[in-house]
């Protein structure tokens, strides 16, 4: 009797306890898709990908958790490959992506959303031994074609018999790099057919360049500009482009020693298309999240826009918004 007692104890327990759960779920708001009624957007939003993107993707995000704070991010930089791999296998809910998409990644169910503009440029040494007249010549497209793919020009004095005689040290990236296939593009290439020392992530290009004084590289324009000075910083300069092969920077072709100069440039188009380049967020077009869309929507607002050009961004025209924002989903839903 005693044992029959406990067991029906224990089911009367059981029951309480189902309909306690029953009623808080019952009366608990309901989240739908990153929105809950009472506390507004909630959820993680995860993003990796392009180090061009990273940092003001940081910005953006901690500017929407002002306005929404119950919403945290999980941020990485890794890489635009690395982007665009977790977002399709659904390990991150954005990809940062800086170079166009292949087909066959649009086929596997990318969608694409221009979120800004930027430039990928040539990068030297500033203890160059011809710092001066490299920088008065700039280097033409054919001429970082045999620098940096068919390998025909080997020596700064290939250059210019004035030149010192002493190797050019190239460097590239070592990962799938949004940056290096744009650099790629430019010169009518891809980046398994860039030569040179391999090295991880943009600010490690960067440095490589900063600590050897016959290097030449790429990188992205905020991770050579110091964004307070608008100068370069230390170590490091923009290549000007030779555009019209003379042998010489023109007029129209200086715009490299000021932040806002080169970004002027990217935007009126005289810095040319390739190496300039779209910036995307990149969804699974599956997704089904108000709350990225909201989000994806908060960084082509006005004021989040603004951001970037004080960050070595160009913004995104009103058309251009208008034309990305009606690629999202959730809103349909």
């Amino acid at each position: 009797m005693m044992f029959k007692k406990q067991r029906n104890t224990g089911v009367k327990v059981l029951i309480l306890s189902s309909l306690i759960l029953f009623v808080t779920f019952s009366c608990s708001p309901k989240v739908d898709q990153g929105y809950d009624p009472k506390k507004g957007y909630v959820g993680t939003i995860s993003i990796s990908g392009a180090f061009a993107l990273y940092p003001i993707a940081v910005l953006w995000s901690e500017d929407f958790k002002k306005i929404h704070p119950n919403v945290r991010f999980n941020i990485s930089a890794g890489g635009a490959g690395k982007g665009i791999s977790d977002v399709l296998s659904n390990m991150v809910d954005i990809g940062l992506v800086s170079r166009d998409l292949h087909p066959i990644e649009i086929e596997k169910g990318a969608l694409p959303v221009v979120v800004a503009n930027d430039a990928v440029i040539g990068t030297l040494n500033s203890r160059h031994p011809n710092i001066e007249g490299l920088l008065k010549r700039g280097l033409s497209q054919e001429e970082l074609k045999g620098i940096f793919v068919t390998g025909k020009i080997k020596k700064w004095s290939d250059l210019d018999p004035s030149f010192v005689n002493k190797n050019i040290e190239v460097y590239v990236r070592s990962d799938a790099a949004g940056a290096a296939e744009t650099w790629a593009k430019y010169l009518g290439a891809t980046q398994e057919e860039l030569s040179g020392i391999g090295i991880f992530g943009d600010p490690g290009l960067a440095q490589a360049i900063k600590d050897n004084p016959l290097s030449i590289g790429f990188n992205n324009i905020n991770y050579v500009f110091d964004l307070n000075s608008k100068k370069t910083t230390e170590n490091i300069v923009a290549l000007p482009l030779d555009l019209n092969s003379n042998h010489r920077i023109d007029e129209q072709e200086s715009f490299y020693e000021e932040l806002d100069s080169l970004t002027n440039a990217v935007a009126t188009g005289l810095y040319p298309s390739p190496p300039a380049r779209e910036l995307m967020f990149v969804l699974n077009k599956k997704y089904e999240s108000k709350l990225l869309d909201e989000f994806v929507r908060f960084v082509m607002t006005d004021k989040s826009q603004a951001y970037l050009l004080e960050n070595g961004f160009v913004p995104l025209k009103k058309e251009m918004i208008k034309e990305e924002s009606n690629k999202l989903l959730a809103s349909e839903l």
